[in-house]
């Protein structure tokens, strides 16, 4: 259980955390009978789509925080805290992490509660409320909920037009292991100015 510099989040705690959010995702899709579109799209067109999604998404994210007083706030300080986060675990637990989160949140808000909205509102209502929701979850300042809020619209609208959650689960991954290996290995991107990151 390697912790170095930072975090006072043990590997372990980081690991079993994310993996409960897809744990809790599975029960209520159990408990609540909800159904989940896995069948979609084709294996080749899930990597294709979720790669190309995590990609543009990535870049269109980065250009759009650039805008000077588009947002509230900026997002350096959080940018710093993720940063001291990241660089405490190796890659192979980062790796783990982002896949966990891709796999698990997308269960739980696109899978469980997005589907769960659907059965009883429109499918754009349930977009929304679902990432609204995720952008909740994902507070740390208003920029960073409005980030993630946007966020889990395109991932929702993806999941809702595409019918396949396998897909919005691989696009979520590699957009986080996107996002950590971006910010460690070009902290300078983000305002950070670090010594010995890798």
């Amino acid at each position: 259980m390697a912790r170095t510099g930072g975090s006072s989040i043990s590997t372990r705690a980081a690991l079993v955390f994310q993996g409960g959010i897809g744990v809790v995702g599975l029960l209520a899709i159990w408990l609540f009978d909800i159904p989940v579109q896995w069948g979609g799209l084709g294996g080749f067109e899930i990597v294709l789509y979720g790669a190309l999604g995590a990609v543009g998404t990535y870049l269109t994210l980065i250009l759009i925080t650039r805008i000077p007083g588009l947002f509230p706030d900026n997002l350096e300080q959080q940018m710093r805290g993720l940063h001291r986060f990241a660089r405490s675990f190796s890659w192979t637990v980062l790796v783990a992490l982002s896949v966990l989160a891709g796999v698990g949140e997308e269960l739980l808000f696109r899978g469980a509660v997005q589907g769960w909205l659907i059965q009883h509102t429109g499918p754009w209502t349930a977009v929304i409320a679902s990432s609204v929701l995720f952008g909740l979850v994902h507070y740390v300042s208003f920029t960073y909920f409005l980030v993630a809020t946007g966020l889990g619209l395109v991932l929702g609208a993806a999941y809702h037009l595409s019918a396949s959650l396998g897909m919005v689960m691989l696009w979520h991954a590699l957009y986080d292991v996107l996002a950590l290996y971006c910010l460690l290995r070009f902290p300078h991107w983000f305002g950070i100015n670090s010594t010995g990151s890798r």
